[in-house]
């Protein structure tokens, strides 16, 4: 179908071609360019922590993460079912176990109470996803339930980079953090990923983790020397190209974060008083709005607005169906939790068009379609 208003659109300038451009135009360091260090320098200084390391994917960055804190067979990790389903499977990858927890109404963020139901004597981490540009609103607490059980709060941000709670960053509650560059994320090269953390101990496992395990002195593809390999590790390295795109869009994120709250502004000017709840904007809550999504009432008049969007040409998407209840893992790994937030948002939620450059004409066509379903 030929749509008349897609779910996003990439914000690009001069500036990410001319990046792009230098690293091809120099024919060499395609890998391992000055362009990785820089981006993350620039990153770790832009969320507050000490390090940061670039990867390939938010999902290579999740699971690099879990294997750097040695989660694997045996051990159990709280997640959220109300995310993308790689929060999930990266603990699969490893071997563990992922536990789900309900969420919160407010952000979708973990839900404290049940979380402590969660956590058994296996449990090494709670690994909370910030939904929608939206920090967590619960994340402190979890960060105390963490500290009194004596296990990790892994944050999985890939969706949030530039939100804040009271002001702080979010990816600098937990032990460590991850961020996503994928196509329809704030800020992209793509694909793309990134971890933060101020362990100095977890940066060295992280470093060896993304690149076969070899111990690398010096950048491996300019050296002569032989390098050692001195544990099993993954190739989950960020290119150079990449790298310089990555940087380049985030000397922006600032200015395309003050865009994209504009939008968000016009559409809650038009949508307010509707039955329906608008994405979570109150006092302490800086929210980047990585996505547009409205909570209908129940199931039928979300998927009969979604239909109606779709003859209008507008596009929309359920992010996200829960992931316990996808084939995999329900019927491969015979899940059966029953999650209720979860599960009633999830039959409520529809994501509608949001991205920078979004004209009045097409906020309005939006807006005047959502109301003519719900009149």
């Amino acid at each position: 179908m030929k749509w008349k208003i897609p779910l996003y659109k990439i914000y690009h300038d001069e500036n990410d071609r001319k990046a792009v451009d230098k690293v091809i135009d120099r024919g060499m360091h395609w890998t391992n360019g000055p362009e990785i260090a820089e981006m993350e320098k620039y990153l770790s200084k832009y969320v507050g922590t000490k390090h940061a390391l670039a990867f390939n994917n938010g999902t290579s960055a999740l699971h690099a993460m879990l294997l750097a804190y040695g989660i694997g067979p045996g051990d159990e990790v709280v997640v959220p079912s109300f995310t993308f389903i790689s929060t999930a499977n990266s603990v699969l990858f490893t071997g563990a176990k992922p536990v789900f927890a309900d969420i919160e109404r407010k952000s979708f963020g973990l839900d404290p109470e049940d979380v402590k139901k969660k956590i058994t004597k296996k449990t090494k981490a709670i690994m909370p996803m910030h939904y929608g540009g939206s920090p967590a609103i619960k994340i402190r607490e979890l960060k105390d339930i963490a500290e009194e059980k004596g296990v990790l709060l892994l944050e999985d941000a890939a969706e949030s980079l530039g939100s804040k709670l009271n002001n702080e960053m979010v990816g600098t509650f937990g032990d460590c953090s991850i961020f996503s560059f994928c196509a329809n994320k704030v800020i992209t090269s793509g694909e793309g990923g990134a971890i933060v953390t101020d362990s100095e101990e977890t940066y060295e496992k992280l470093k060896l983790i993304r690149s076969h395990g070899r111990a690398e002195g010096e950048n491996y593809f300019e050296s002569s020397k032989t390098m050692d390999y001195i544990q099993l590790g993954h190739n989950f390295r960020m290119p150079s190209l990449i790298a310089a795109l990555a940087l380049s869009q985030l000397k922006k994120l600032d200015k395309i974060i003050e865009m994209r709250r504009r939008v968000a502004e016009k559409y809650k000017k038009e949508l307010s008083g509707l039955d329906l709840e608008l994405p979570l904007d109150e006092k302490g809550i800086y929210n980047i709005y990585q996505m547009y999504s409205l909570l209908l009432k129940n199931e039928k008049t979300r998927n009969g607005l979604k239909e109606h969007l779709d003859k209008n040409g507008i596009t929309s998407k359920i992010y996200f169906d829960p992931v316990h209840k996808t084939h995999f893992y329900k019927n491969i790994l015979g899940y059966n939790d029953i999650l209720p937030n979860t599960e009633e948002i999830s039959r409520g939620i529809l994501t509608i068009p949001f991205f920078v450059g979004m004209i009045d004409k097409e906020n309005n066509y939006v807006c005047d379609t959502i109301k003519e379903f719900l009149k």
